[in-house]
């Protein structure tokens, strides 16, 4: 009787370790499991983000292409106010379109007349790069060495949509070596949107 008792707690304790045993294991690989998924997470974290043509869009300072620090607003008097000897009001005008998929600068003159147009694609870029910031800056430096050509070097700016393209093009009207004397942003904003979708049933 005691022998079989004995060989019984002996089975029992193997039986146990064997679980505890079992436990630590599976405790131990979750333990793993788990500090990979940390080490995922900050090496995803230490990874540079994939451009989507925006990197580098904060780094234009528009307050600097400004002439007059006091003055950043129009007055009543800044129609009349001379820029090289010509009032603001004859300056020709660039217009900048941005969308996501491409950016469009034109050139008119004070009345508003087209005299040079040039977009992204005209330029050479093909498919998603005529979004990207790089392809507007290039496409604004070819179109201000083109401005300059025609005699024009004191400009004002409108730019009108929302894209990676907005700052960079103005940057590089600047590279060509144009002077910019007042940025206007007529992005058209609309008072009665759509009507959103409704929520989605699960």
């Amino acid at each position: 009787m005691l022998k079989k008792s004995f060989n019984f707690l002996k089975t029992w304790h193997n039986c146990n370790n064997s679980i505890l045993i079992n436990a630590c294991r599976s405790l131990s690989g979750t333990a793993t499991l788990f500090r990979d998924v940390v080490d995922r997470k900050i090496m995803l974290k230490s990874l540079p983000t994939v451009d989507e043509g925006t990197i580098g869009e904060n780094t234009v300072a528009v307050d600097l292409l400004s002439q007059d620090k006091h003055q950043i607003f129009p007055t009543c008097d800044s129609l009349t106010k001379l820029f090289n000897g010509v009032p603001f009001n004859q300056i020709p005008i660039i217009n900048i379109r941005v969308s996501h998929n491409n950016t469009i600068i034109n050139f008119t003159d004070a009345k508003g007349q087209p005299k040079l147009i040039r977009s992204c694609g005209i330029e050479g870029f093909k498919n998603t790069r005529k979004g990207t910031n790089i392809a507007a800056q290039a496409t604004a430096i070819t179109f201000g060495t083109k401005t300059l050509e025609r005699g024009v070097k004191t400009v004002r700016v409108r730019v009108r949509g929302l894209g990676p393209g907005r700052m960079s093009a103005i940057k590089g009207l600047q590279m060509a070596g144009l002077e910019i004397i007042s940025i206007t942003d007529n992005t058209r904003v609309s008072w009665n949107p759509p009507r959103p979708r409704k929520q989605r049933k699960l």
